[in-house]
This record gives C-alpha cells, structure tokens and sequence, in this order.
C-alpha cells in the first residue's frame, strides 16, 4: 500500500503492508467552486442575527483577528470580502487587522504579505499582537477566576469582528470562533491560567469536545463577556481550501460551525492499534516540533497502552525558537518527571501545557519522529525517538510483532479517530 503524508509542503510518500493497515482521512468535501461567493453569503445571511452590513455604521472603526503564520487560514480572502462588503460604509484606513498570535512568536514582513495580500498590507493598519506587551494591553477585570487581559486596539475599537477557521483541537476541543479573542488576542498573564496545569490535564480538555471543557468553557466566557459584533468562520478541506463559511454572532456561529467540522474530520474506529503513523498536516502547521504535539496528541487517541506513534513532521524551523518549550523539555530526564514537575508548580510557565500534553502522551506509548528540520540528538534531547525512514521503521516493529494493527493519519489532525 502506498501512502502519502502530508509533511512539509511536498508530502512523504510511505510503503505499508496492506492488509495489516487501516488510513484513517476526513471526510473529504470538494473545494467551494466561488469561495469569495461563499463569504459573501456568510456575510449576509448569517446563521443567526444581523448581516454583518447592519452591523456596521459609517464613520466606526474595524478591528479584525486573524490566525497566525501556523495556521492555514485563507486571511487574504476572508479580509477581503469583508472589505467588500462594507465598501462605502467603513474606510479601509479605519480598518485595523490584528494577527491573533496568542504566545507565538512575531509574524515578519514576508510572512505578512503572505497571510495578508498586498491589498490589505496597503490600505489597512496591520498590528502584531504581542502578549507581553503590557502598555498595548487593557484590564478587562476578572471572567470566572480568569484575569482577563486583551489587545488595547481590540478594546478600543468600535466594532471587532473575528475571523478564523474551524477544526479539532487538541485540548480546546475546536478551533476558531471564541479561540481568536483568547488566547489569541490575549495578553501572557490570561493565558497561562486558560492553560494551566489542572485545566489541561482535565479529560474533557480534549479533541472535539468544547461544553463542559474547562479550557473552551472559559475562552467562550471571554469572548462573550467582552464583545464580538460579527465572527466569520471557514471550514478547509485537506487541501486547505474552503468548503463552507459561517458567519454570525460568535458563540452561536461556532457552534453551528464545528458542528459541521465533527461530521467531517472526526472519523470512528473499531478498536486500538498497535501502531499508529500520524503527520503533522504538513506546512504550515508541521514547522516546528512544539506545533507537531498536535498530530502526536491526534495518534494518541486510537493507539493502544504500550503501542508506538510514529510522527512525520519536517520542523522546517527546528523545535520553535520562542518560548520556553526547550528548556522545560530539558528541565527533566522523562517524561513522567516532567509531569511531576508541572503538577508540583504553583505557577504556570509559558509552553508547559505542550509539554504537559507530550509527556501524557508518552506514558503510555513509545513516540518516534521522522523529521529534516532536527537532529537525533535534538530529538532524543525531547524525549523522543529518531525514525529516518518511516516504511522501514514500520517494517522493523512488524518484525518484533508480526501481527500488529497499523492506522495511518495522513492528515494528522486533520482527522480525530477515537475508537468506537
């Protein structure tokens, strides 16, 4: 059987035994023929309130959140068609797009044009959120036990519109919606306690699940609590294209989004495997090992107490050179200490919640890496194993147990199996 994972921007192509494996994929939704058609309708019939046209008055300002570069939003598009639509009500020059980067690291300027498009790079104020920058950041008080800390020219701005894309996520259930005002648009001090330690370890903080998430629970609070005029979401295929688009009051407009999302890319399994071959979706979201935790995380639901995860992800940028996730990795000598570690903490430090989510992970399954962009030594520095060539890794693990069960994600997680 062949094979192909989504893994850098070229893919990696696998030789697998046949009958032995299962490939798990999305179900696959044909690309929107006029996807600028399909956002202008979001635009005007939402799935409940006002079109975002009655929204808006003359003379207001815009703030608009985007993804950042890890996310395969089509930003251009989606800006663009708003734009549009408000031509002759709001000026382009009051139109400020903020890349909701969370704790990333900075966007830079050719990443920018290329989420953005030289049109709006040339009409709109472009501002980089940056979570650590406190006079750039306003006290919006406490939101359950949650201090909340957002964007200045989010705030301030007379209407802000999210826009985003909607798929599985790791232990804030899904994507998109409410996830673009925080953590996204949040300053350092809310983020580290969405992502503390008990939120995280929480079993319902997981793939698809978003009501009763102790996570999407309190991101939903926030972006209610302090106000969204219009939200615009898209769902992508697996070749990151729009298929559908959804607009409408946030909390109302996700839901009927993710609704759509779960039918499409969480896809049901019989039973455990023995080994399990995940990627990362490929670039943009394979640059880096801290991103990749995702397609492991996605590998880790259908593999089985003792198996093996072998993820493919070129980590074109390394480990991820901002924040702290290096030095935690390096702050134990296993995973089950670094575990200890984080829940003995009495503060949350940046980046722990992906190393939190990896050493759970690895407790109970043996995690390799097939990767260009690392060493074996910066691997196993992670706690993790090399595998240079993935057909012939699978190969060597059927030898030591012929009869082993073998699921591929060639999306990685694009698609969350969970077992019947």
């Amino acid at each position: 059987m062949r094979v192909r994972l989504d893994y850098g921007s070229s893919g990696l192509e696998l030789g697998l035994p046949d009958a032995r494996t299962t490939v798990v994929e999305p179900i696959h939704q044909p690309a929107s023929l006029r996807p600028a058609e399909a956002l202008t309708r979001a635009l005007r019939e939402p799935v409940a309130g006002r079109p975002l046209r009655e929204v808006v008055r003359p003379g207001q300002t815009l703030a608009i959140s985007v993804c950042d570069i890890t996310r395969p939003q089509p930003r251009e598009l989606m800006l663009e068609a708003i734009l549009d639509e408000l031509d002759g009500i709001v000026n382009a020059a009051d139109v400020t797009v903020l890349v909701a980067r969370g704790t990333h690291r900075a966007s830079n300027d050719a990443e920018l044009l290329e989420m953005l498009g030289p049109r709006v790079l040339a009409t709109c104020r472009i501002v980089d959120h940056d979570a650590l920058d406190a006079a750039r950041l306003t006290d919006m008080g406490l939101i359950g036990d949650v201090p909340v800390w957002l964007n200045s020219d989010w705030v301030e701005a007379d209407v802000r519109i999210t826009t985003g894309f909607v798929e599985p996520h790791f232990f804030a259930g899904f994507s998109g919606g409410p996830k673009m005002v925080a953590p996204g648009l949040a300053g350092l001090e809310t983020t580290l306690v969405l992502h503390d330690a008990r939120r995280i370890g929480d079993p319902r903080a997981t793939w698809g699940i978003c009501e009763g998430n102790p996570v999407h629970d309190d991101v939903r609070a926030i972006a209610a609590a302090t106000g969204v005029d219009f939200a615009l979401d898209v769902l992508l295929n697996v070749d990151k294209a729009i298929t559908r688009a959804f607009g409408g009051p946030i909390l109302e407009m996700h839901a009927v989004a993710r609704a759509a999302a779960k039918e499409e890319a969480m896809r049901r399994v019989d039973g455990r495997f023995d080994i399990v071959v995940t990627s990362n979706s490929g670039y943009p979201l394979d640059q880096n090992l801290y991103q990749a935790i995702k397609g492991i995380s996605a590998a880790a639901e259908i593999v089985r107490d003792g198996g093996t995860i072998i993820c493919a992800a070129e980590c074109r940028d390394g480990l991820g050179d901002h924040g702290n996730y290096a030095q935690i990795l390096a702050s134990g000598d296993s995973p089950t200490a670094l575990l200890e570690a984080i829940a003995a903490s009495a503060v949350t430090i940046p980046d722990q919640w992906q190393v939190q989510v990896q050493a759970r992970v690895q407790q109970r399954a043996r995690v390799l890496v097939h990767t260009d962009g690392l060493t074996d030594d910066e691997l196993r520095a992670a706690h993790l194993e090399p595998a240079h060539d993935v057909s012939e890794t699978v190969a060597q693990l059927l030898l030591e147990q012929p009869d082993a069960r073998i699921a591929v994600l060639p999306q990685g997680p694009q698609t969350i199996a969970y077992v019947a």
